[in-house]
């Protein structure tokens, strides 16, 4: 499938997803009448657009009334960061640390179609660059977690257990130090 459309700030964005049962379920949206890609029938038989508020709507439905697709994003942003500053070796000096923390920035917000200083200020959890320009990024990533956290991890892919492993050790550290 490819996916051509308007994002935020009129971004144009041109995506491809290879997903057999993902092209199912679109090919069956698109036979819904109308010109809105995603769109759905009511229990009237009404053809509505799904728009933003409804993603919300469900996310919140499923996950609790404090979440949405803004914490997808972010945690996305996060699990990028971290992918992308784990690519680098250990910088010596703290301006090249800087500059690999910019430069990580950069491909992120490449990513999810945002500047660097949004990037960086709102879908990049701090905690990650923090470990980064501490020198420590690389431990936490690779180190292994209990076993009850395994459990939890079950279904996360690699990337992701790693980011929230290690985002569990760097504020549960804050949390005991602020006792």
């Amino acid at each position: 499938m490819r996916f051509r459309f308007r994002g935020k700030t009129g971004k144009e964005w041109k995506l491809k997803l290879s997903d057999r049962r993902a092209a199912r379920i679109v090919r069956s949206c698109q036979e819904l009448p109308g010109q809105h890609l995603f769109q759905y029938e009511d229990d009237e038989g009404v053809v509505r657009q799904v728009s933003s508020a409804d993603v919300n709507d469900y996310i919140r439905s499923i996950a609790g009334p404090e979440v949405t697709a803004k914490d997808f994003r972010t945690w996305a942003g996060t699990v990028l960061a971290a992918m992308a500053l784990r690519e680098f070796e250990p910088a010596e000096a703290r301006a090249a640390a800087r500059r690999n923390v910019r430069r990580a920035i950069e491909k992120v917000a490449a990513r999810l179609g945002n500047t660097p200083a949004i990037c960086r200020k709102c879908y990049v959890h701090p905690e990650v660059l923090a470990a980064y320009l501490d020198g420590k990024l690389g431990g936490l990533l690779e180190k292994a977690p209990d076993k009850a956290l395994r459990r939890a991890f079950a279904a996360l892919p690699a990337e992701e257990a790693a980011t929230f492993l290690l985002l569990h050790v760097r504020t549960s550290r804050k949390r005991l130090r602020a006792r």
